[in-house]
């Protein structure tokens, strides 16, 4: 007897769309309530990144992120059963990129926990 996985409920589709438009509301819409969001950079590094629980807190995230004058694109996405990965890349208006990896758990089609490493571009050359 073989038993197969059923496909996550994950909307790639709206990960994509909320990234893209930079709609924090929708963004939020893909979490759990009680999901819990790790962000790992140059200053909150792995033994003590920036953790977020719940929805108030990644909205505020969100909310920041999303307001800012920049461009966002989602490049890749990988989904495995409730295992989500995705990278994606924004750009200043001053030409300064930031490359955001993350990878996540999925309850239900919902994010509940996700770790993200970002990294930005740090000296004149890199523009």
């Amino acid at each position: 007897m073989t038993i197969m996985a059923a496909p996550s409920a994950f909307d790639t589709g709206a990960l994509r769309e909320g990234i893209e438009r930079s709609d924090a509301d929708a963004l939020l819409a893909l979490y759990a309530d009680d999901a819990e969001l790790r962000m790992v950079d140059r200053k909150t590094q792995p033994s003590h990144p920036l953790v977020m629980h719940g929805l108030d807190e990644i909205g505020a995230m969100l909310d920041d992120v999303y307001g800012r004058e920049m461009s966002h694109r989602l490049e890749r996405v990988v989904l495995d059963g409730d295992r989500l990965a995705f990278m994606e890349s924004c750009r200043y208006p001053d030409g300064v990129r930031v490359l955001v990896t993350s990878v996540a758990d999925l309850r239900d089609g919902r994010i509940v926990d996700q770790t993200s490493i970002q990294a930005w571009d740090e000296d004149e050359q890199a523009k």
